[in-house]
């Protein structure tokens, strides 16, 4: 089988992305972005869609982490969206539930071409060691936004935050690994009564 992959650069003033991409892979991740807690996050992910994920970047964390945790959400949504291509023939949906200890999450999404997020998780504090818990939402509209995914993240249990966002990116990961695999049934047909999933 060919591995669906995609490589994605962006530059700007404030930050500077390389990213790579293999959907197709074995949860293999590796991370230089200066953001551990959102490492952490796209590792669990990863490993659960199996997807092969390298990413580096630089961005201004001396302003703040905004910059670069939406910006890495852009170069996901998009390096995503290029590895998918026409689509054709993938499943589209995906949905999982996940748990950590306390907390369960439950990921639906579609492939549509749609970009729209519903997010669900709520944190009692500000912050985790020095990350800013309201950036996981951040990434994740920016993410939808440019994989044009319909993305529906929903908390159903937790207290702990760190447990709440990783049974998130948990379930997440799980979703996408089931939307972006190739049904052999639908024979290289989109799954769309419009013939086409095309962006």
């Amino acid at each position: 089988m060919t591995h669906r992959r995609a490589k994605y650069e962006r530059k700007t003033r404030e930050t500077d992305i390389r990213l790579e991409l293999d959907l197709d892979g074995e949860g293999r991740t590796s991370f230089e972005t200066g953001l551990p807690f959102l490492d952490h996050m796209l590792d669990v992910c990863c490993r659960q869609a199996l997807f092969d994920l390298s990413v580096r970047a630089k961005g201004d964390l001396e302003v703040d982490d905004h910059h670069l945790a939406e910006d890495l959400g852009i170069a996901l949504g998009e390096t995503l969206g290029k590895a998918l291509g026409d689509k054709a023939g993938i499943r589209r949906y995906g949905w999982a539930e996940a748990p950590l200890d306390e907390a369960r999450v439950r990921c639906v999404l579609d492939a549509s071409g749609r970009p729209y997020l519903a997010w669900g998780l709520g944190f009692s504090q500000k912050r985790l060691k020095n990350f800013e818990l309201q950036l996981l939402e951040e990434f994740a509209r920016a993410f939808s936004d440019r994989s044009r995914i319909t993305l529906h993240l929903e908390q159903a249990a937790g207290k702990n935050d760190h447990h709440i966002a990783e049974a998130g990116f948990k379930a997440l990961g799980l979703a996408l690994r089931q939307a972006c695999e190739v049904d052999p049934r639908r024979k290289g047909q989109p799954a769309s009564t419009k013939g086409t999933l095309k962006r």
